[in-house]
């Protein structure tokens, strides 16, 4: 009976790096480094490198919580009203800025004298004059 080697001695690799990895995860490894870059003597650049590998388990547990406040990441309830608050603000700024745009064409006899405004994109309450 031929046994073949190769494929025991993968199966033996790729368990070891499993374990690794798994070990990796649960108890976390950190890396810290500096890189420079000098010519002449004059340092023209330094860049501080501090790397956290771990599970997200335990990265709560450390306390690195970071993707909980990042607005970009977060997709909550929360961060949708704030955007639709914001997308309506900007839509009161617009129709605010619009209608005085409107009344110095007015005043200045540019726009022929119409009281028109534009159409109110909010369409909650009339504008106050």
């Amino acid at each position: 009976m031929t046994i073949n080697r190769t494929t025991i001695q993968q199966s033996t690799n790729s368990s070891n790096i499993v374990d690794l990895l798994e070990r990796i995860l649960d108890k976390g490894i950190v890396i810290a480094g500096d890189i420079k870059v000098k010519l002449v003597e004059v340092e023209f650049l330094t860049i501080q490198i501090q790397l956290v590998i771990c599970s997200v388990d335990k990265a709560k547990e450390i306390g690195v919580d970071w993707w909980n406040n990042d607005r970009q990441l977060a997709h909550d309830e929360a961060s949708a009203s704030r955007d639709a608050a914001l997308l309506d603000s900007i839509k009161q700024l617009n129709y605010r800025i619009e209608s005085l745009e409107q009344r110095l064409e007015d005043k200045s006899g540019l726009a022929g004298g119409s009281d028109d405004l534009p159409p109110d994109p909010s369409a909650k309450e009339p504008p106050l004059s």
